[in-house]
């Protein structure tokens, strides 16, 4: 076909929503870094100009009415656990890090970002190993 057309395009396949319970327990990860990074409010958050969320979308996530994607997820860790400067009431450094870790791994277990599914898939498209050729000897 001239000019590059692809042909019509293809409807999406509907989703599944994400329960309440996903977005709650997202919420709950992001409010427990939140605390344990020293910030009692998430006012006290987006003061500071490196937070990658606005406040709305923060009291959002935490209270289980939005889901972030992954990528937003990763970056309000990261911005926890790394990025903000230290607090007074702040767990210490190392406790915190221990902490993000924990809440990634959490999150990349649940249904909502589909990472158990991509591994499964990755793993049905595994190639299998090439069979070793018998008969071939190396000279000595």
């Amino acid at each position: 076909m001239a000019g590059g057309s692809k042909g019509p395009p293809l409807a999406r396949k509907k989703q599944k929503p994400v329960s309440a319970e996903d977005r709650r327990a997202v919420g709950a990860l992001l409010r427990d870094l939140r605390r344990g990074a020293g910030f009692r409010a998430v006012q006290d958050v987006t003061e500071d100009p490196r937070c990658p969320a606005a406040r709305q979308t923060i009291y959002a996530y935490e209270r289980g009415g939005l889901l972030p994607s992954l990528l937003q997820f990763l970056e309000l860790v990261e911005f926890y656990a790394l990025k903000a400067g230290p607090r007074e009431k702040a767990k210490p450094r190392a406790e915190l890090r221990s902490q993000a870790v924990a809440a990634i791994a959490t999150a990349l277990t649940m249904p909502c970002y589909h990472f158990a599914g991509a591994v499964r898939l990755m793993e049905r498209l595994r190639p299998a190993p090439i069979p070793k050729r018998e008969g071939r000897r190396r000279a000595e």
